[in-house]
């Protein structure tokens, strides 16, 4: 049988237990196909798995990340999804095809690649067809990796849940993998885009990126330039990506019926605002986790249609996978990735 090597840990906790292990793949048979990673993007949420656990029930060794793309060597007697020599990448949540969520209201489920089920820093996996979806025919595999959590996270905030349209006043906060995601989709399809950072530098690159306002948070009440850019009408869609009280800041700086994404957790994961204009308003308050995999292809279509580029701050090889995990600490200008 084949053997893989991959990145994994022990245990969690701050100081990682990370080390490079090697494992025995499982036959290829029924429907699942052998697939080879490329490359491996991260997030900010392969952090919090590697620090906590997230309070999800990982099985040691643990293998982390989420976001791959590969190729498949492969392929089972049952597969009908793939070929030999057919480019993929995974999907976020491999039980939801599309449709609603899954689960109920008394125990809605997270079962995602890197979490409840083992993650992709591996150099071969063997799994359900099911798990994969088609990669853009225009990018590499780097660049592919970055969109089943980071890309798919903005189109279904935008577009799938969003209903974005052609002039609509879209807010990104930071310049991360899912902020600048959702600049290129917005600007892909003819919205306005204001976005937010503390860092100027970043401001400027993403201008020339496509934003066509840019707001220095530390240049004087962010929402306040927000109301003087707009002439006070506010931003229809506001991607939440800070989280906890921040969630504030949107109430005030979403227009009237206008919508709030609400995705990231980097200042905790109880959120809270005042209700005067979440009542007056009267805006849309949605949750992303992530999205399902007919959006995913509805997304690498579009990207194969727009010529969109996914923004890669740095690319690092297999063995810098702690080197890379310190770069995403430090707040990377778009995605970093591990090349296989």
């Amino acid at each position: 049988m084949q053997t893989t090597r991959q990145w994994q840990i022990d245990a969690v906790g701050p100081e990682r237990h990370l080390a490079i292990g090697e494992r025995r793949l499982e036959p290829v048979s029924g429907n699942r196909v052998l697939v080879r990673t490329e490359a491996v993007s991260l997030n900010f949420r392969d952090r919090l798995v590697l620090e906590s656990g997230m309070g999800l029930p990982l099985q040691f060794p643990f293998v982390p990340a989420s976001d791959m793309a590969g190729v498949v060597e492969a392929v089972g007697p049952e597969v009908s999804r793939f070929k030999p020599g057919d480019r993929v990448i995974s999907t976020f949540s491999p039980d939801w095809i599309d449709g609603r969520g899954l689960g109920d209201a008394r125990t809605p489920p997270y079962k995602t690649r890197g979490g409840f089920y083992p993650g992709v820093l591996s150099q071969y996996t063997v799994l359900s067809e099911e798990w994969y979806s088609r990669a853009p025919e225009t990018l590499d595999a780097a660049q592919a990796s970055t969109l089943p959590c980071a890309g798919l996270t903005a189109w279904f905030a935008l577009i799938e849940r969003g209903g974005l349209k052609a002039g609509d006043k879209v807010l990104v906060q930071g310049t991360g993998g899912v902020a600048l995601f959702g600049l290129q989709i917005a600007k892909a399809h003819g919205a306005e885009v204001f976005i937010t950072s503390g860092s100027a530098e970043k401001l400027g690159c993403a201008v020339a990126l496509g934003a066509d306002h840019a707001i220095n948070r530390h240049e004087g009440d962010w929402v306040e330039q927000l109301y003087q850019l707009t002439g006070g009408y506010g931003a229809d869609h506001v991607l939440e990506i800070v989280g906890g009280p921040h969630l504030g800041q949107a109430l005030k700086a979403v227009a009237i019926n206008g919508r709030i994404s609400v995705i990231g957790v980097f200042e905790g994961f109880e959120i809270s605002g005042p209700v005067g204009p979440l009542l007056l308003k009267a805006p849309v308050v949605q949750g992303i986790s992530v999205g399902h995999r007919r959006a995913l292809e509805d997304l690498v279509r579009a990207i194969d249609q727009t010529g969109l580029k996914p923004v890669i701050d740095k690319r690092y090889a297999f063995d810098e996978f702690p080197e890379a995990l310190d770069h995403l600490y430090r707040g990377p200008f778009g995605k970093v990735v591990v090349e296989f």
